[in-house]
């Protein structure tokens, strides 16, 4: 009987034993699932935008132009259609070129005075005189596209280098001055020369026509 109870507390013992070693596995810290690192998040970076370079875009420079103050008055060309623009445009304070527009009739005696010059140098540098006036209209290209009749009963040509062209006079001319041109143009009445050198540099082209005539002044 005693051996059987001392076996039933010694069985008891193990038991007790095993049980405690199980508590003592069970109570061991299990380190848990880690959480899974997770790599710090780079803030999204933008790409510094860079403004779209414009290509320049090709420009012209502008034609070069004179300051008012630069330009000689007397190197501009008169553009008229009346009797007042064009009396002011052949004294001595008009210009060098006078033009006209359409067909004029003065009832008294003109007469284009003055010195001027065209605004170019010849080779040799010096500025180059004339006087023009101008009795037609012509496009870009230079094309005449339109003549006109000039009347006046005597027109008197006292400025040097003087030039009537590509229209008609309608009238009695007297010239005063060396080299006066007629180019492509019609004298419808006489030619006058004041000086026998006058006369003698007096030109006119193969399209020129005097309808009177040409002699010197009585």
């Amino acid at each position: 009987m005693k051996t059987k109870a001392f076996c039933l507390l010694l069985l008891l013992s193990l038991i007790l034993v095993g049980c405690g070693k199980k508590d003592k596995g069970d109570n061991t810290a299990t380190p848990g699932a880690s959480s899974p690192t997770v790599a710090p998040t780079q803030a999204a970076t933008t790409a510094p935008t860079t403004a779209p370079t414009e290509t320049p875009v090709a420009t012209t420079a502008p034609q070069a132009t004179q300051a008012a103050s630069d330009t000689d008055a007397v190197t501009t060309a008169s553009i008229v259609n009346d009797q007042e623009g064009f009396l002011n445009a052949i004294g001595t304070n008009g210009t060098w070129i006078i033009c006209l527009l359409n067909d004029l009739t003065i009832d008294k005696e003109i007469a284009l005075e003055g010195e001027f010059k065209n605004g170019k140098k010849d080779d040799a540098g010096n500025e180059i005189i004339q006087r023009k006036v101008a009795l037609y209209s012509q496009d870009a290209d230079r094309n005449i596209t339109a003549r006109y009749t000039l009347t006046a009963p005597k027109f008197t040509i006292l400025s040097p280098q003087a030039s009537i062209q590509h229209g008609t006079f309608k009238g009695d001319l007297y010239v005063g001055v060396k080299d006066f041109k007629l180019v492509d143009t019609t004298v419808d009445g006489n030619v006058y020369f004041m000086t026998e050198e006058a006369k003698s540099t007096f030109t006119m082209d193969e399209t020129s026509k005097v309808t009177g005539k040409q002699e010197m002044q009585k």
